[in-house]
């Protein structure tokens, strides 16, 4: 075994691979950012070393910085993580010529099976069953001859980016370049293949291992149907779809196609099935790292994959064969992602002011979080991962619902209440999964009107707050908040307050505050949240309660009449700019593209009009709601 392991990434995943090598012994070293100087991941380990600037171009990016940083700590091996150069053929081989092991597939595999193109003629070559589809440079023909609808995808990457479903083919070109922009963003590489679209499919995957002396086991599978813009965000093991049979013929399948590439360590083999007829199923892609959703198999096989990453780098054999895996239990995992279901699931950022995770009786949470921390733009939006294990899948479903409902991460808004309404949708309870059931049901799953108690709860704080705090000295009657107005009727007290729109607030309830909760009785009924500065959260919901000021608002708002403002929906940085002040644009025209968290999000013109001031160019940092433009209507240019 190894005495000393950098881990090449960063976040809960980096956190997740410490946590392994601390049980085994092994002496762990971080690789950090200057965004993340004080994150979790760098206190965690034995020992840090800055890689440089946040861009993950010049930190998490950079070969050269990262084999330095192994060098100047001595260690023997490089665990990458996922994400990154997970996946990376040039850093494994780069790794090797440095004398480091890669703890992952040898470079070649990572190669072959990184070209999806390639990997898909391999394993048919090898018998496994694959989806008809096409590569460049014939892809548009492929697409046609295909039929629509189809699937665009990136041959080089993983993880849903790049990723578009084409249902109208005169809109092919069009998406066809989209799809390149954000795969050579993403990985560099914009070559695609298109695939045929089978409509209300499951998307299942089958986890191997295999060690250096030949021998290959699966572990089961995973069912990943439930997605959202074809990212997973719940996991299971197992499916509910499979039987003995179907599971035993997919994992023979999956062990034959890590031979086919000379896998070593730990992968996974992704299958699409048709959820009507389960026996038919296609190889879709491997991904040759350690998954995401690795701790499902982790808690129903009783295995540590990272720990046996790791002895399969080192050399060890498994010491077991497929007749000895046993999958026992049920095991559901919910990613927990900085982003707002009420504004479209755009990606969200801040600082963590209050910050609860669950853990024990079958609740396991992997988090990169910890309080004080900022959650910035530069990196994926996943935060954490809610896992709940059970001896059916009934338990488990129900652990993992009050385990989401126990999370708090106030400064931050996150998917946490979405995935707990989810996974009470009766679907998904019933098990009747696809990858297109979260699109369907999502406006049913999403809460965007603000409760009346949370404004009673924000009253009832900022009540707390304007109290006299030496209850035996005199008080001037004007100090208290009581509506008390000399020779008049007292004036119930009101507070202008902004979730989303802004509202003026009455309180009629009463409350009970602390530093850390308020409880309010409205109604007859009693609500109780978590809050943190100007954050209330209960249920894995949260809400930003900010005060309004309607005349400096209006004030703001007389700067712009007769003019539309265009604002960031989301922090990021905006990466493309179309038009210039006085260009003429038409309503609905693509005007500024913003990126944040490696997804883009497209401003358009509202309404025909003119471009009367441009604040932003390529390159320019946003924050959430600022300026970016402002358009003249054309009815008021006169």
């Amino acid at each position: 075994m190894f005495d000393t392991v950098l881990v090449a990434n960063r976040g809960e995943i980096a956190v997740r691979v410490i946590r392994t090598l601390r049980s085994l012994g092994v002496r762990s070293v971080a690789v950090f950012s200057d965004a993340d100087t004080d994150a979790r991941h760098v206190r965690e380990a034995d020992t840090a070393v800055r890689l440089g600037p946040a861009p993950a171009a010049e930190s998490y990016l950079s070969v050269e910085r990262l084999l330095e940083a192994a060098a100047s700590t001595g260690a023997q091996a490089v665990h990458p993580g996922y994400g990154f150069l997970a996946e990376n053929a040039a850093f494994a081989r780069a790794c090797a010529d440095a004398g480091l092991v890669f703890i992952g597939p040898p470079a070649d595999a990572i190669s072959l099976m990184g070209d999806k193109i390639r990997a898909k003629e391999t394993v048919a070559a090898a018998g496994v069953p694959v989806v008809p589809g096409g590569r460049d440079p014939e892809l548009a023909s492929a697409a046609l001859e295909l039929g629509a609808p189809v699937l665009l995808k990136p041959s080089a990457g993983g993880g849903g980016k790049g990723m578009r479903l084409v249902r109208d083919l005169s809109v092919l070109d069009e998406e066809i370049a989209a799809a390149r922009r954000e795969a050579r963003a993403s990985f560099g590489d914009d070559t695609l293949l298109v695939e045929r679209w089978i409509d209300r499919p499951r998307h299942i995957e089958i986890q191997v291992l295999a060690d250096g002396h030949g021998n290959v086991v699966h572990l089961g599978e995973r069912e990943c149907s439930l997605q959202r813009r074809h990212q997973k965000i719940i996991e299971e093991a197992p499916s509910v779809l499979l039987d003995e049979a179907t599971r035993a013929a997919m994992g023979e399948a999956a062990v034959q196609a890590a031979r086919s590439c000379g896998y070593r360590g730990a992968g996974t083999v992704e299958f699409i099935v048709p959820g009507g007829d389960p026996s038919s199923y296609y190889f879709m892609e491997m991904n040759t790292r350690l998954q995401v959703e690795h701790p499902v198999t982790e808690l129903i096989t009783g295995l540590d994959l990272v720990e046996w990453q790791l002895r399969v780098a080192a050399g060890e054999p498994l010491p077991f064969g497929q007749e000895d895996v046993r999958l026992t239990g049920h095991a559901v995992e919910a990613r927990i992602c900085a982003e707002d279901p009420a504004r479209g699931f755009l990606p969200s950022g801040g600082t963590v002011v209050r910050l609860h995770e669950p853990q024990g009786d079958g609740v396991r949470t992997d988090s990169g979080l910890s309080e004080g921390v900022e959650v910035g733009s530069l990196y994926d939006p996943m935060l954490s991962k809610v896992i709940a294990y059970g001896p059916d899948r009934a338990t488990a479903l129900r652990k993992l619902r009050a385990a989401l409902a126990d999370t708090v991460t106030l400064g931050v808004q996150t998917n946490a209440g979405f995935l707990r309404r989810l996974l009470a949708h009766p679907a998904v309870v019933a098990g009747e999964l696809d990858t297109g059931l979260v699109e369907r049901e999502v406006e049913g799953l999403v809460a965007t009107d603000v409760p009346e108690e949370v404004y009673e709860a924000a009253a009832a704080v900022r009540l707390e707050a304007l109290k006299p705090r030496d209850t035996e000295a005199w008080t001037d009657p004007f100090s208290v908040p009581s509506g008390w107005r000399l020779g008049g009727t007292p004036k119930p007290v009101g507070f202008h307050l902004r979730v989303q729109d802004p509202v003026e607030y009455v309180p009629r309830g009463t409350a009970t505050v602390t530093d850390d909760r308020v409880s309010v009785l409205l109604d007859g009924v009693r609500h109780t949240f978590h809050r943190a500065a100007d954050w209330l959260g209960r249920d894995g919901d949260a809400w930003h309660v900010r005060d309004h000021d309607p005349v400096a608002a209006s004030l703001s708002g007389a700067a712009h009449a007769g003019a539309d403002s265009l604002t960031a929906p989301m922090p990021g940085t905006v990466t493309v700019v179309k038009v210039a002040v006085g260009d003429e644009v038409a309503a609905g025209q693509s005007l500024l593209v913003v990126e944040a968290m490696k997804m883009e999000h497209v401003i358009s013109a509202p309404h025909a009009g003119t471009v009367a001031e441009l604040d932003v160019k390529p390159g320019t940092t946003v924050a959430m709601d600022q300026v970016l433009a402002v358009i003249t209507p054309v009815e008021d240019e006169t």
